[in-house]
């Protein structure tokens, strides 16, 4: 029989034991092409996290009068609606953010965790279990991005949110392509190894 998970629990997974990016490995296109810096990081992830949870809000309200032949269709028209809705709010409020995310903004609608999460999660759950999930895959992939934007920033260009700490130019490495790769795979090594020592552990424990 399938556990039922406690609110907390459904939470604190998409933090850290189901990281949609440093586990999960999903939404990689925005994490890499976003991250050269803190802010952007930090941005793109709230953008995200806005759209996930709405969007598994109004398909887990709606899921009983979907039928199935349209369900991925339907999830989609609503995704992209609201996130038309941020992306209009974002370049009214924040336009230097929303200028420096460019296209990433609209390419929330096919990121794969929102449409992964509304698939397997909204449309199979009550509102209340599907705002918790939503929040805690939201908070994880902000975190996610804003960790490694901040590490690169910081790396790249010594500096963090904008504020210069030291002077020079850092290594530009960090900025580019690549280094998006090399801090993005430490990251993931640094979690797995964290898992493995986490049930290691618990194996000494409850011997």
């Amino acid at each position: 029989m399938k556990k039922v998970l406690t609110h907390k629990e459904n939470f604190t997974k998409g933090v850290v034991k189901e990281n949609p990016v440093f586990v999960l490995l999903l939404g990689l296109c925005p994490t890499l092409g976003v991250t050269t810096t803190a802010m952007n990081g930090l941005g793109m992830g709230l953008a995200t996290l806005v759209v996930l949870i709405m969007a598994n809000v109004v398909i887990s309200m709606v899921r009983d009068f979907i039928p199935d032949k349209v369900r991925i269709p339907s999830f989609i028209v609503i995704i992209a609606s609201f996130v038309t809705i941020v992306d209009l709010l974002m370049a009214a409020f924040t336009p230097g953010l929303h200028e420096e995310l460019g296209l990433f903004i609209p390419l929330i609608v096919v990121n794969c965790i929102v449409l992964g999460r509304a698939e397997t999660f909204a449309s199979r759950h009550p509102i209340l279990p599907t705002i918790v999930d939503g929040l805690g895959m939201g908070i994880g992939f902000t975190f996610a991005l804003g960790l490694l934007g901040s590490i690169r920033e910081i790396l790249g260009s010594l500096s963090l949110f904008g504020f210069q700490f030291s002077e020079g130019d850092g290594m530009i490495f960090f900025i580019l392509a690549p280094g998006a790769f090399v801090v993005l795979g430490m990251m993931i090594g640094f979690f797995e190894w964290r898992k493995h020592q986490t049930t290691h552990d618990k194996q000494i424990q409850d011997h």
